[in-house]
Formats: structure tokens, sequence, C-alpha cells
């Protein structure tokens, strides 16, 4: 509305000039050398303006020839970029569906014609890796890291393509460059953050997370847990050394994560220690009511220094009430009950368990059986039981089955991964189990990378350890004893990638070329025979004459 008021108002006020100019009166002469012309001032306006659009329409064509090759450059240059962006969106699409031929014939003519595109350095990089082409997807990422725009993500995929390679070292020096450049970078904060940990470097782990905290990449709530574990992991590592240290550090983790159950040790541990025994008792109540665990019913049973093994056993038994039907607590009573003597309360603590017992249950029934009767040969059968019995819960994460409580998974280097479940291989099956041979061949990295031994695949119904089981105690041998246990399986002490190891898929191989081509006749070409065919009625003494060729054979078919 406002453009067609504006339009009518120049429209106006050209119409106004116009008649006044067309209104006013007189002549004009002009006069130069020998010419003279003589006319009225509104033929003299409307000449003018005729002169002024001729001049501006002869400026017009001589620019637009002055401009023509500068036009042509500038539409060669769209031309190819779009034929580049065509070849950037076909490779891309080509990536998705797996076609590494077409990514890298596509690959190839969007770096002829958009070398410069960052999308055209991708699809070259994303191109080799597809092929397997493992050197030239790192120097495509080389090139995009030397970018000032592509630079997180060139560095990004040579991390990639350095986990791949399993070199640790060049993994994480890059994901700290990457943290350099991007703060706020999730990948590049994980890599270091569990790199530092395998480490055993604490300190520069709780700087990751508080600058994770300040880049918004945690929420509060998991950060206050994860602090925790950091805190916790420290007090431990400084337990021997530096008390004082580490009551620090377990103080403020058991505050931050009450749940935690090392945390929750510790620092009834140190409270027990300083005589808090009633604080002490709190924080493993907390941590119990949570997730019973057998070292917090140790830490509870130990908690007053001195006491009888009877004061222990009803100081269990007020733990195990707090979590009626638990296992965990079970299996506490009947320890400390076997500890005091008291034979029946453990067998009662036991009973709901021994129709399917774990190994800890056929165990501690070995264990009572002896203590109590004597008998080595009910011992042994618990013991056999044992062997052969479903798995306890253990610290699991990602599949790895450690002994001990750790802040960070060995495989994905994951924060607070590890809980207290039964391991994966001891869950039941529809299937048959399939016994697999243990093949040790994972690479070893560096001593500093160390976070404790690793453990080799085992069959699914026998359990990940860290270290090898505790053997059984040897009995004297008794012809009625029944057939030994099967062999326990071979555990390899390799210590774990920080990294997941990843194998590559083998390409089968491509057909070999013969060194000599063999002649192959078209189908209608009857040939030569190649070797003479057997006849079973012709004579083997006297074959057949051939026909004589030449003069002599012409002659010899005439006569005949």
């Amino acid at each position: 509305m406002i453009r067609i008021i504006l339009f009518l108002f120049l429209v106006g006020v050209v119409a106004l000039g116009a008649a006044v100019i067309a209104d006013q009166t007189g002549d004009v002469t002009l006069s130069w050398n020998a010419w003279r012309i003589d006319t009225s001032l509104p033929v003299l306006v409307l000449a003018l303006v005729l002169v002024v659009f001729a001049a501006m329409l002869v400026w017009a064509i001589i620019r637009s020839f002055l401009n023509a090759p500068e036009r042509l450059r500038r539409l060669r240059r769209e031309r190819r970029h779009v034929k580049g962006r065509n070849a950037i969106t076909q490779g891309l699409i080509a990536i998705g569906t797996g076609d590494h031929f077409a990514a890298r014939r596509h690959a190839d003519v969007a770096r002829r014609l958009a070398h410069q595109d960052p999308l055209a350095m991708l699809l070259h990089a994303q191109s080799a890796q597809l092929d397997g082409d493992r050197e030239g997807a790192q120097r495509a990422f080389h090139a995009m890291a030397e970018r000032k725009d592509t630079r997180l993500l060139g560095l990004r995929g040579l991390f990639v393509e350095a986990q791949r390679r399993d070199d640790a070292y060049a993994a994480v020096a890059l994901a700290e460059e990457a943290l350099k450049t991007a703060p706020a970078s999730a990948w590049a904060s994980h890599a270091v953050l569990g790199f530092r940990c395998s480490k055993g470097d604490w300190d520069g782990a709780l700087k990751i997370l508080e600058n994770n905290l300040a880049a918004g990449l945690i929420d509060p709530a998991p950060y206050k847990r994860q602090r925790g574990v950091l805190l916790t992991a420290r007090a431990l590592d400084l337990e021997t050394s530096d008390r004082d240290g580490a009551r620090a550090s377990i103080t403020e983790a058991v505050k931050l994560a009450p749940t935690l159950v090392p945390a929750a040790t510790l620092a009834a541990k140190f409270l027990s220690e300083n005589n808090q025994t009633r604080r002490a008792m709190q924080v493993i109540e907390t941590a119990w009511t949570a997730q019973p665990h057998p070292d917090l019913a140790d830490a509870y049973a130990h908690v007053r220094l001195g006491d009888s093994a009877v004061q222990r056993l009803a100081r269990v038994e007020k733990l195990a009430a707090r979590s009626p039907g638990n296992i965990e607590g079970a299996l506490a009573v009947a320890r400390a009950a076997i500890d005091s003597s008291d034979f029946a309360r453990a067998r009662e603590a036991l009973a709901p368990f021994i129709e399917a017992p774990t190994q800890r249950v056929a165990i501690l029934m070995a264990e009572l059986e002896r203590a109590e009767h004597g008998d080595g040969g009910s011992a042994r059968v618990w013991m056999q039981r044992a062997v052969r019995a479903a798995l306890d819960p253990a610290w699991t994460a990602d599949g790895y089955v450690s002994e001990h409580w750790r802040p960070v998974s060995p495989v994905t280097g994951r924060l607070d991964a590890f809980q207290w479940l039964t391991p994966v291989a001891a869950l039941p099956s529809e299937k048959a189990p399939v016994l697999e041979a243990v093949v040790a061949d994972e690479p070893a990295l560096p001593p500093a990378l160390e976070a404790g031994p690793a453990v080799s695949l085992p069959p699914p119904a026998v359990p990940l350890q860290d270290n090898e089981p505790a053997p059984v105690p040897s009995a004297p041998a008794s012809v009625e004893q029944a057939a030994p246990p099967p062999a326990a399986p071979v555990i390899a002490n390799v210590p774990p990638p920080v990294f997941r190891p990843r194998r590559e898929i083998e390409k089968p191989d491509a057909p070999r070329i013969p060194a000599v081509i063999p002649i192959v006749r078209a189908p209608d070409d009857p040939g030569v025979a190649d070797e003479a065919r057997d006849d079973e009625f012709d004579d083997p003494v006297q074959p057949e004459p051939a026909q004589r060729g030449g003069w002599k054979g012409f002659l010899s078919r005439l006569v005949s």
C-alpha cells in the first residue's frame, strides 16, 4: 500500500512539473559559431531529457561489454559450484548407503570442482574411510585440521583414526588439542577425562569435570555424583600415603554421593578410627538401603573396634533387617554367625538359598560343614557345587567384570560405570552354552596407561575376574569322591585398553588374473580338435592312414 501511494505521488510530481514547464512562454536561442538554434523552453527541456536517456543507454551498453568477461567467469564459477554441490550431495548419499565406489567417484569430482568447500573435504575423508584407505583419510583430516573453520572436525577425524590404530597417546593428544580449541567439545572432554583417570591423575580429572560444568556439558546432579566418584578414587590412592588428604577427600565424597559403596566404606573406616561410631553406622546404613553390599556389611560389623564376635553378629543382624530377603544380608549374617560359632543361626540364614545356591552360598555351606561337624566329605561336595553354581553379583561395567570397584570403565573410559550386578555371562539363556576358545591377542598399552589387570572373553557360564580365583582348599583323596570339576577358564593378565579396540573387517580377496589368458572360441566356431578322439572300433595296431596332400594326393583322388 505504501509503495502504491509513493508511486502515485511521484507521478503527480512529474505531471505537475511538466505542466509548469508547458505553461512557460518565451523563446530560447542557442548560438555556437555558425550554429544558431531558436526554440521554446518546453522543447528544450524535452530535448535535454532525451539526451540524458540516450547517454545513459550508451553507457549501459559500453559497460555491459566491459563487464562481459567477469560475468562469464562468475557464471562459470557458479556452474562449477553447482556441479560440485551436486557431487557432494550424491557422495554423501552414497556413503550413507555404503557404496564406496560411487562415493569415491563423487569425491573426486567434488575435489576437482569445489576443493575449498569443507563438505568436499569431509566427503573425501569419509569416502577414504569407507574404502579402507586410512592414509588418504588421515591426509584429508590433516588438511581439515589446518583450516580454521574445519579444525575441530579434522581433529575429530584424526582422533577416530588414532583409536582405530589403538594409538592411545596420539588420540589423547588430539583430544587435548581439540579441548583447547573448543572447551565445550563433549567427545574431547570424555576422552581426556578417561585418559587422566586411567593414569590416576585425579586432580586433572577434577579440573576437566569443572570445565564440563562451566561449559554446560553436565547437569549439577550428575556433576555431584561424578565428583564424588573422583574424590573417592583419589582417597583410595592416598589411603596409605596421605591419610589426612584421603580423609578430606572421602569426607567431601560421601557428602556428594552418599550411596556410593566404596565412599561409604572408606568414610566409615575413618570415622571408626576417630571413635565416631554412630556417624559411621549412619553412613553405612544410608548406602546399604540403596545398595546392599558385602563391603558395607563387613565395615558395619567392625565399626567398633574391640567388639566380640557375638556383638558383631548382633550388629550385622540389625543391618540385614533393613533389607529383608536380600541375599547380601543373609550372607553377612551367616558369615558373622560362623565367626561366632553360632552354626544354627548360620544355617537359618542360608536356608532360603540352599535349593539354588550361588557360589558364595555354597562356599559358606562348605565352611559351615567343616567347622560344625568336621565333615570333609560334605565340605568337598559343597565346594564342587560352588564350581557349578550361579555367579554372585560383581562390579561390572560394559561387559568387563572387576574384583574391585573402579572409577572408570577400562573399555569405554566412562566415568561411574561400574555397578554391583550379576555378570551377563551368568544370566540364564535358552540356547545351550557354547565354549569358545580363549584368544589373548589384544594389543597391550604402555605401562603408563595400565588401569589394572584385564581379562579375555570367557565362556558364557564362567565369570570374568581381574585375577585368578582363590584356590579351593585341598582335601585327602577319596574313592567315593565325585568326578573332578572342569578346568577353570584361562584368564589372560593383559592390561585393559583405554579405548575400545576395533577390528577392521577383512575384505575378500579379489579374483586373481591368470598369467596367461586362454583363447576362447566363439560359440559358432567349431575350430580344430585339440587332440585326436579315440574310437572303440579303431584298430590300435593299424590306424587308418590320413589323406595325402599336395599334387600326389590330387592324383590319387583323381584316379580313385
